[in-house]
């Protein structure tokens, strides 16, 4: 049996080959297809049991496999694997523009929204329905016919080049690797990224040292290499990866002025003036004017924090490091070390208290006494050797939700970190299908013969990654359209994940999962006091920074025309703006901005901010009542992880704070108050 076509249970990673790709796509789409027809051509209002769930049931099973494909394509591309993913993806795409320009179904949505059936369904299967009587319109169901096919050529266009932009990205990042037979040129770089390259030229059975644009070999080159000329040449392979300064194959200078021109004709297809506006149709912000108003106004609070950073770093670099003139490559390197001396600690120094095998226990000992879950290794079939499973049960040993723990960078793995659904919450013949996610992310691999070890940046990675997670698997919805992340406003997705990093800096929650690698000693208080105290080193930059992306990526959406400018002049005039700090001329940033441009992120970047007011402010509530309270813990998951998209997240929100969201907490995180 073709393993993609086995819904009974976990994905058989193992088993899916390249070749089983086709036939269960098209044996899906034509069972879809037929469904789709009979649904369409019965007389009469349907209902819920009669239209809503077969309908729902189809889509779930095609959701599935080709989620399982979509997922090995990100954490285990091969050429084999691609070539057949794109050679699906369009049928894909095709389909859910098929689906989403259906009249007949759109009228049958619409009538069920009207009937009197529709006030006795629950609150959950309304709001499925509503959203779906707004996505058909979103998805051009009400447009002239002969408009239709301009509007689906363009979604499969689209879909077919995020595709392509994401692989020019992987396969830029992995064309490059630096091989270096001198070690003092390396001099500064901890011994164990220093092993990690050791290793990797041995792989390739090359002499010296290998460096990579992964992040756990570019980083600690950009952080502690005293050679200069080195953090320049890899900072410089790293921030124009995927441009016109490497193989013309790979440049996606041009893929980001189609994708643009693309997603602005289809939102004035449908009456919208610009793509922004059809991405908020669907988020907590109304429109790009309240997006960039909020921007703006963070962007005032923030720069004269932002400015005090810069010319604090500025002058240190100067007087104590001897560059005059603080460069791109010059930042992570004096920001270091600017650490070092101020509060008398550095990343790596920290880093050796964070061994994985102390780090997950902690991690999962936190989740469990706030929800008063379990969490346990359990046996499950899996893409990679270095593929963990765990099975997280309440207090009756009953299973809540599975995850999948993907942690480490490999050559052929999508960047960055990352939650996917494997499978939703649903009720379905009686019984509740258990929820299961996908966690990745892009860390060092164990070296050595010792543990992973990680930053905390890092764990404060696999925070976030896990509070997607858990707002997936703890959801007590039974509906798959507003289950787990299901049907949740994109700009309040990140609510749970950003949530979850505040716990990085309790010492109640540090203590239990900081020992060090070597000695088992516990992270000293005075340690951890003095990392608290840097928390907010450099806040007002890094902010700053994220204003800028959100900018770029919500006035690339708006009235920028790509006709008349480049992505790369937009972003140069927003950094005069908000920017304290500027990159050289060759950085070409855009091209390798996946989030927007093939991530989902599109007119949505500025998610993160908006997300972290709420975060913040949800996390007060636990700093007044004890930050491992259990009851403040079961109202969280009551009103926010448990509702999924049921209700909206301002709804959500309120009844769990009590009122409606304030930036205060955020400045106060962030230590922005004062000036």
């Amino acid at each position: 049996m073709n393993p993609l076509l086995d819904f009974s249970g976990l994905p058989r990673f193992p088993e899916i080959k390249p070749e089983h790709v086709t036939p269960a796509v098209d044996a899906l789409l034509a069972e879809n297809r037929a469904l789709v027809g009979r649904l369409a051509a019965e007389a009469g209002v349907s209902g819920w049991d009669s239209f809503v769930q077969p309908l729902e049931d189809a889509n779930e099973r095609l959701s599935r496999a080709w989620g399982q494909v979509s997922h090995l394509n990100a954490v285990m591309n091969s050429p084999e694997l691609r070539e057949v993913y794109n050679e699906n993806l369009p049928k894909i795409t095709a389909y859910y523009a098929d689906l989403s320009q259906n009249l007949a179904l759109f009228g049958k949505f619409k009538a069920l929204r009207g009937a009197p059936a529709f006030e006795a369904l629950s609150a959950p299967r309304k709001k499925i329905i509503d959203n779906e009587v707004r996505d058909f319109r979103l998805g051009g169901a009400e447009l002239a016919e002969d408009k239709k096919p301009r509007f689906k050529a363009i979604q499969e266009e689209l879909s077919a080049l995020s595709a392509r932009f994401e692989e020019n990205l992987l396969d830029a990042t992995n064309d490059f690797g630096l091989i270096v037979e001198n070690e003092s040129e390396l001099a500064g770089i901890p011994d164990d990224a220093m092993q990690a390259a050791r290793e990797a030229a041995q792989k390739d059975a090359k002499p010296g040292w290998k460096f990579t644009l992964h992040a756990p070999s570019y980083m600690p080159v950009m952080q502690y290499a005293d050679n200069r000329g080195l953090r320049e040449q890899v900072y410089r392979a790293y921030v124009t990866r995927a441009s016109e300064f490497g193989k013309a194959e790979l440049d996606n200078t041009g893929l980001i002025a189609d994708i643009l021109r693309l997603r602005r004709e289809a939102a004035q297809l449908l009456g919208f003036a610009n793509y922004a506006e059809v991405s908020l149709a669907t988020k907590m912000a109304q429109s790009p004017r309240q997006v960039l108003d909020f921007l703006d106004d963070l962007a005032a609070r923030a720069k004269p924090y932002a400015e005090r950073d810069f010319r604090e770093l500025t002058e240190f670099a100067r007087d104590e490091l001897g560059l005059a003139d603080l460069t791109a490559w010059d930042a992570a390197y004096a920001s270091e070390k600017l650490r070092l001396k101020r509060y008398a600690f550095s990343d790596n120094e920290v880093k050796q208290y964070f061994p994985e095998s102390i780090v997950l226990p902690g991690m999962f000992k936190m989740v469990e006494t706030l929800y008063g879950l379990s969490i346990k290794p359990t046996p499950a079939p899996v893409w990679h050797g270095e593929v963990r499973f765990y099975t997280l049960s309440d207090k009756n040993n009953e299973p809540v939700g599975q995850f999948y723990l993907d942690l480490y960078a490999r050559d052929h793995k999508r960047g960055g970190a990352w939650m996917d659904d494997a499978i939703s919450r649903r009720r379905r013949d009686g019984a509740i299908q258990v929820p299961v996610a996908y966690l990745n992310c892009n860390f060092s691999a164990p070296v050595g013969g010792k543990p992973a070890l990680f930053t905390h940046d890092e764990v404060i990675t696999l925070f976030h990654e896990f509070g997607h997670g858990l707002h997936h698997l703890l959801t007590r919805i039974e509906d798959l359209g507003v289950s787990g992340i299901s049907g949740v406003e994109w700009d309040a997705v990140e609510l749970p994940s950003q949530f979850m990093e505040n716990f990085c800096w309790e010492w109640e929650v540090v203590r239990h999962m900081a020992k060090h690698v070597d000695t088992g000693e516990v992270l000293p208080r005075s340690l951890f006091d003095k990392m608290v105290n840097a928390k907010n080193f450099q806040s007002g930059m890094q902010t700053v920074r994220q204003i800028e992306f959100s900018l770029f990526d919500m006035l690339l959406h708006d009235d920028f025309d790509p006709d008349s400018g480049t992505a790369l002049q937009l972003l140069n005039e927003i950094r005069r703006r908000v920017a304290v700090m500027f990159p050289p001329d060759y950085n070409r940033f855009p091209n390798n901005f996946s989030h927007i441009f093939a991530g989902g992120y599109g007119a949505g970047y500025y998610s993160y901010k908006w997300a972290e007011v709420l975060s913040a402010d949800a996390y007060s509530l636990f700093e007044e009542n004890g930050v491992l309270s259990p009851e403040t813990g079961h109202r969280f998951w009551s009103e926010i992880l448990g509702v999924g998209g049921s209700r909206t997240a301002l709804e959500s929100f309120t009844a769990f704070r009590g009122r409606e969201p304030s930036i205060d907490a955020l400045l106060k995180h962030n230590g922005m108050t004062g000036i």
